[in-house]
């Protein structure tokens, strides 16, 4: 009988020791979003509407236009009636004008200038002081980002920032970009420059999800509503048996 036990309880302690090899393979195979690399350039600008674009002509002056892009993209010029232009550098805009152009003038020589901007901000939330919109300067960073939101709050991990960027078809990619390293002057990603709608998210810290865990799921219970406990709690790392 004794032996049956015995067979038992060696049976329990290989089963939690087998699922304890799971529970860590399961974590080994996270792969966390790549870590964000300094760009070389600043970004290019790519026309929105709403923006206020400047169409000047060279040698024909009468043609020149300022015009806004309508919410569908498109503007409309004399001569070759609707273009669209969202979505396009004022570059490459210049080189469809002069080939739209071209059929109508002899020297189609176009300059597009975009005199004010409107799809240029990026979002910041998380625990930031004051999410939301903000106006994106040329160059500008995570960490400058978060400090326009009104800064990190004491619950933020700002090593573990990460910047939310479209790629294509608009499938959202995510850079990690520790913001401790960046405040001093460590890692590749203290340049990390902001593209338009990017998004930059502040994550809580442990404690602070540790904290909450302790007031919604305790102190929020039924049976210990209005009731004092007298004692503050402190979150400490376990310790290994």
């Amino acid at each position: 009988m004794k032996k049956i036990y015995v067979i038992f309880a060696l049976a329990i302690v290989i089963l939690a020791m087998l699922l304890g090899c799971v529970s860590q393979n399961a974590v080994l195979k996270y792969e966390p979003p790549p870590v964000a690399t300094a760009p070389q350039e600043p970004p290019e600008y790519f026309i929105q509407p709403g923006d206020e674009l400047d169409i000047k002509f060279f040698y024909n002056p009468i043609l020149n236009e300022t015009i806004v892009v309508r919410p569908d993209g498109k503007i409309s010029l004399q001569l070759v009636d609707e273009v669209r232009a969202a979505g396009l550098t004022p570059a490459q805009l210049d080189d469809v004008l002069t080939q739209k152009y071209a059929k109508e003038l002899k020297k189609p020589a176009v300059t597009v200038i975009v005199r004010s901007f409107t799809g240029w901000q990026v979002y910041v939330g998380g625990e930031v002081n004051t999410p939301g919109l903000i106006n994106l300067a040329v160059g500008m960073t995570a960490l400058q980002a978060v400090i326009n939101a009104g800064g990190l709050r004491e619950t933020a991990e700002p090593a573990g920032a990460i910047v939310i960027r479209k790629g294509r078809d608009n499938k959202p990619i995510p850079f990690r970009v520790d913001l401790n390293a960046t405040i001093y002057g460590k890692g590749d990603t203290s340049n990390f420059q902001l593209k338009p709608s990017d998004i930059v998210y502040v994550p809580k810290s442990s404690i602070a999800k540790a904290n909450k865990f302790v007031n919604q799921y305790i102190e929020r219970l039924l049976l210990f509503r209005g009731i004092n406990f007298g004692f503050s709690y402190e979150v400490h790392a376990a310790e290994p048996k």
